[in-house]
């Protein structure tokens, strides 16, 4: 693909799976932080409460922005040179964009054909099926792979982040409306419901950590805003999910489900 002159700049040495790593700095979540979940602290002013009944009445804490794919309907994995692996999703007024190494929000930009975006040095240029991707530290030449729909409310009811693994298989869903999550673990045959409480919030890198609310079944779960690949199809998802429960870690994708 050749783009218009006008589009191209001196382009250094790519820096390979870190490429990206160096270009503008991941965007910060248009929302509010939210609190911090203490279940412990609650079940102690609430007296014969159970954690589960305390987290219940609380309300689920805002995810980044970046878990989510905007006003697109699709995500779009892509295939670059030198070798690297990006998901974009297209919605009406920006693109988001996501890398093994982090995630950003590009807005329009004019060009004479195709579409373009771009934010701080970071500029993704697409035409059909191709894209070049350029910032300060070089260049990518992108080949459009599989498309994945987005998730929908329709989809999960009541669903604000859907994840989920392979081998064994595995499913976590957090509620939209208390900090409460269900897993599906060993291909579905055992189920858990439990509250959780947040540890980490970074909404500028897209980072969430979540802990158990229940003191009889701890868990970690790490929510990262990477490209994120599905191990057996290949789906692309823009959150890294990390599940640590009963001494075993599980790693899948995700994605967070709008209202």
């Amino acid at each position: 693909m050749t783009p218009p002159s006008s589009f191209l700049r001196a382009a250094g040495m790519a820096c390979g799976a870190l490429w990206l790593a160096g270009c503008a700095a991941p965007q910060s979540s248009d929302e509010p932080s939210p609190a911090v979940v203490d279940s412990t602290a609650a079940t102690a002013l609430a007296g014969d409460q159970t954690a589960a009944e305390v987290a219940a009445s609380d309300p689920a804490p805002l995810l980044p922005s970046l878990f989510f794919p905007g006003s697109a309907e699709q995500f779009v994995a892509w295939r670059c040179q030198p070798a690297q692996d990006l998901i974009s999703a297209h919605g009406d007024d920006e693109l988001r964009l996501w890398s093994r190494q982090g995630a950003y929000r590009l807005a329009p930009a004019v060009v004479a054909s195709g579409a373009r975006y771009t934010v701080d040095d970071l500029s993704f240029w697409s035409k059909g099926d191709e894209a070049l991707v350029e910032s300060d530290n070089g260049r990518l030449d992108c080949q459009q792979d599989m498309p994945r729909g987005a998730m929908t409310r329709d989809d999960r009811p009541g669903v604000m982040f859907h994840g989920r693994g392979n081998e064994p298989g595995w499913v976590v869903s957090l509620d939209h409306d208390a900090p409460q999550l269900s897993l599906l673990l060993d291909y579905g045959e055992r189920e858990l419901r439990l509250p959780y409480r947040v540890t980490e919030m970074d909404n500028a890198n897209g980072r969430v950590q979540l802990a158990s609310g229940d003191a009889d079944q701890p868990f970690s779960l790490e929510l990262e805003a990477r490209a994120c690949f599905d191990d057996m199809k290949g789906d692309p998802f823009p959150v890294r999910v990390t599940l640590t429960l009963d001494g075993q870690t599980y790693r899948g994708c995700g994605q967070g489900i709008a209202p």
